[in-house]
């Protein structure tokens, strides 16, 4: 799936990835390939980027939004650190 991570600032991710681990306002949960349409509520907290079933790029964000529409994931955040 096509992954795009924006902040009003910058792009911080744009690329195919097989899915992504989300810090929903309820909760965590995890976004996959060919994923059904969804806009959710983010939370602050952990974001994990399945670039493939090996690797992995984790974020530190404060809340947001993320849709996910036609096998195409915006993430809609105020700012994100990466995690080492």
């Amino acid at each position: 799936m096509q992954l795009e991570i924006l902040t009003p600032e910058r792009k911080v991710y744009s690329g195919d990835v097989y899915g992504i681990l989300l810090p929903g306002t309820e909760g965590t949960f995890e976004i996959l390939d060919r994923h059904a349409p969804i806009i959710a509520a983010l939370g602050k907290g952990k974001m994990k980027v399945l670039k493939d079933k090996n690797s992995s790029e984790s974020y530190d964000i404060s809340g947001g939004f993320v849709e996910m529409i036609g096998n195409k994931a915006s993430v809609l955040i105020e700012d994100a650190k990466v995690i080492d």
